[in-house]
């Protein structure tokens, strides 16, 4: 996708893509994070609840995260990067366009330590604790489970052990909060990341800034997931080594000063990695070298 200069004369007249990002906490920094490496320059000072670009027609606004979905279907923002439990919390009529790949977490049931957990039945007529009762009550009702729901605010992992609750459905992501209030995580029932939401109504023109926004956020993610590869291969194994290779179409071939030898270069996604590398050592392959891909244009 060729892009249009940010400063042409019709862009810098025209509209601004409105974002609404997280103002603090955990999803704050991965946010302005991914916008730099998208090549996008924010720079927001402080306690300042707008900022603009300085080299693409977007202004982003900082909002509390529950807000965000309000916000960007009601067309004060255009586009919202939030958390996917918050989405399916609120019900707002937004689109998701885009998991961005960070701020993974789980929203999971968690009951006390020294209870067996049976399933999901194991909840009938008991209280849950929860600050998210719309996804909690979806979840009851499609397992036909009838539990008493308190909706409280912060805090949730303590209501069992003042006796609010007997049990919690809470976002975990590595589980010690729950361990330290002799609590235990007993069943998951969404799997959350930050992603992209958009207005329902745009413009052409909106939707075209969100679609040069998208091939900047695509590129960066491609380039998370691969590595780039070379090394050195006998050519006798040659045939071997590239068909251990998927790339993105071909693996690169170039001879070296040694006779009998190749240079041989690619690109591997993170999940196939080790076990391709391990068989790559196997096939004959020397001196390889793995190097972090900063943008993946395909």
């Amino acid at each position: 996708m060729k892009e249009t200069n940010t400063n042409s004369p019709l862009v810098a007249g025209g509209d601004k893509l409105k974002l609404a990002i997280q103002k603090s906490g955990r999803l704050h920094d991965d946010s302005i994070r991914l916008l730099k490496e998208c090549g996008i320059d924010i720079s927001n000072g402080v306690n300042k609840l707008k900022a603009e670009a300085s080299n693409f027609p977007i202004e982003v606004y900082f909002l509390r995260d529950d807000d965000i979905p309000q916000y960007v279907e009601d067309a004060v923002a255009d586009i919202g990067f939030v958390g996917e439990n918050v989405v399916y919390e609120k019900k707002k009529k937004v689109t998701v366009t885009e998991k961005l790949g960070f701020g993974k977490c789980r929203l999971s049931i968690a009951v006390r330590k020294n209870e067996e957990y049976t399933g999901v039945q194991f909840l009938a007529g008991k209280k849950i604790a929860t600050s998210y009762p719309v996804i909690l009550k979806d979840y009851l009702k499609k397992n036909n489970v009838q539990a008493e729901i308190h909706e409280i605010s912060g805090s949730v992992e303590i209501a069992p052990g003042i006796g609010l609750a007997d049990a919690i459905c809470d976002l975990v992501s590595s589980g010690s909060t729950l361990f330290m209030n002799g609590l235990k995580e007993s069943e998951s029932i969404l799997q959350s990341q930050a992603v992209m939401i958009q207005n329902k109504n745009l413009s052409a023109e909106k939707q075209q800034l969100i679609n040069r926004l998208l091939f900047r956020i695509q590129s960066v993610k491609k380039a998370k997931n691969n590595k780039y590869i070379l090394l050195n291969a006998p050519n006798n194994k040659l045939a071997e080594i590239i068909g251990l290779l998927p790339g993105m179409k071909s693996p690169t071939v170039l001879p070296l000063a040694e006779e009998g030898w190749s240079s041989v270069h690619s690109v591997l996604n993170e999940n196939d990695f080790w076990e391709i590398i391990e068989q790559l050592k196997a096939a004959g392959a020397q001196g390889i070298l793995v190097v972090p891909i900063e943008k993946m244009i395909v």
